[in-house]
């Protein structure tokens, strides 16, 4: 369902088979240059594709002409109702034009603006929102609104080829995950052209992040949508573009950065993993490079669940192991653990991805693994206990375990992690209750 035609945004292909584009929007008044270039530098850094400035007056088209000269991304200009803006946009030098043909004043100032776009070679992105259909499709939108909106941008299609325009992306967004679902599938199968994707107005950095995930994750992952942009109610606006690129890695559509696997911790947890956690999250923001660090809370099962892993760590009691694709590198206090995991990588990046393994380390660490588990027995996978059933059904052994809740002697709690640059309190972290202290 990846739209046949392909678009360019200055140097960036849009649909055709090109990569998903991340895009975002600056949240500052685009006549302020410097604090308008300043966000674009720091969505850039964040991995933005594309971004988007509002237009809403002469001064920010003004200003255009700057940014566009200054920014390191293909700049869209973002125009509503006055088809003179965009017109200037265009001679400044905008790479896109973003224009809702039902609030720009009829077909006449449209034609202007697509011939006007036609010999400056750029392209333009069509759509509407929920909040924004034309007056004619109200009491469809009451009755079937999914309906009405594929009818607007279909209508919008029409207008653009009777003018011979086809070098546009299409958009639906809607507040409504659900009716954005439906709306782009539908809409997906009736044009050619590749589609934007967004959930308009989605929220907070919370519940936007968590809706946004939900609509446009699902449309990816059926072939829908050739950009993308997450709509945070956040002035930061690098946290859109955190987010859609942690959808793409999750899909396995781009990569870009490291991907950080975590276990969500329960009973069996024997570390203040949450710290160690967050400790590693901060520390990989500094990498480019794709790799997949794990984190697992518990030495019975960690390398088992995380043997995928470039690297990854795995804790219990005072020490604990790093280990990568699978095999154990070497065993360590738990002290040490963040730090020499880091060292690890560092050293495997140094080497084009290489790890060096120490034979005799390596194998004090499987064998510091293997008495792990059989002090831990007690706390089992379901495929470990499993296997244990069966043997215990074969020599009909019983297979409670030392330290098991049933035996009576489980291990005393252990001492939290030191020294790391994160410290979470009791009200992002809790121990209560838990197998460990903080201090």
């Amino acid at each position: 369902m990846a739209s046949k035609r392909q678009i360019f945004v200055g140097g960036v292909p849009i649909g055709g088979g090109a990569p998903v584009a991340v895009q975002t929007m600056t949240k500052t008044e685009t006549a302020n240059l410097g604090a308008t270039m300043e966000q674009i530098r720091t969505v850039a850094d964040a991995g933005a594709d594309l971004v988007r400035v509002a237009v809403p007056r002469e001064k920010d088209a003004d200003a255009l002409r700057t940014i566009v000269s200054e920014s390191p991304i293909p700049v869209i200009a973002d125009i509503h109702f006055n088809h003179t803006l965009a017109l200037k946009a265009i001679d400044a030098g905008a790479h896109c034009i973003r224009l809702n043909p039902g609030n720009i004043g009829g077909r006449d100032k449209v034609a202007e603006v697509a011939v006007k776009a036609t010999e400056a070679g750029v392209p333009m992105r069509i759509g509407v929102n929920s909040g924004s259909l034309p007056k004619h499709l109200h009491e469809l939108e009451r009755r079937a609104p999914v309906e009405a909106l594929v009818a607007a941008a279909v209508e919008f299609v029409d207008l653009m080829e009777g003018l011979d325009f086809t070098d546009f992306k299409v958009s639906i967004k809607s507040t409504n995950v659900p009716n954005t679902i439906a709306a782009n599938r539908l809409l997906a199968e009736k044009i050619p052209y590749p589609i934007h994707l967004g959930i308009t107005e989605a929220g907070t950095k919370w519940s936007g992040a968590l809706k946004s995930s939900v609509g446009l994750g699902t449309l990816l992952a059926d072939g829908v949508g050739d950009t993308i942009r997450i709509s945070l109610s956040t002035f930061h606006a690098e946290e859109e573009v955190k987010v859609a690129w942690e959808i793409l890695k999750a899909l396995q559509l781009r990569e870009r950065g490291p991907v950080l696997i975590a276990c969500p911790t329960c009973g069996r947890l024997q570390f203040d993993m949450d710290t160690v956690v967050a400790e590693i999250e901060q520390r990989l923001e500094a990498y480019t490079e794709p790799i997949e660090v794990a984190v697992l809370g518990c030495a019975v099962n960690g390398i088992g669940e995380a043997s995928h892993a470039d690297f990854g760590i795995t804790g219990a009691k005072d020490e604990g192991l790093i280990f990568a694709h699978g095999k154990p590198l070497r065993k360590i206090p738990q002290a040490e653990l963040v730090d020499t995991l880091f060292e690890e990588i560092d050293k495997s990046l140094g080497r084009g991805g290489r790890i060096q393994v120490d034979d005799s380390k390596a194998a004090e660490g499987a064998a510091w693994l293997q008495r792990i588990e059989e002090e831990n027995a007690g706390d089992l996978t379901p495929e470990k206990l499993a296997a244990m059933e069966k043997a215990a059904a074969e020599s009909g052994e019983d297979i409670t375990a030392p330290g098991s809740a049933e035996s009576g002697d489980g291990e005393p709690y252990l001492k939290p992690v030191k020294g790391r640059k994160v410290e979470l309190g009791e009200e992002a972290s809790p121990t209560a209750g838990r197998r460990f202290t903080r201090a």
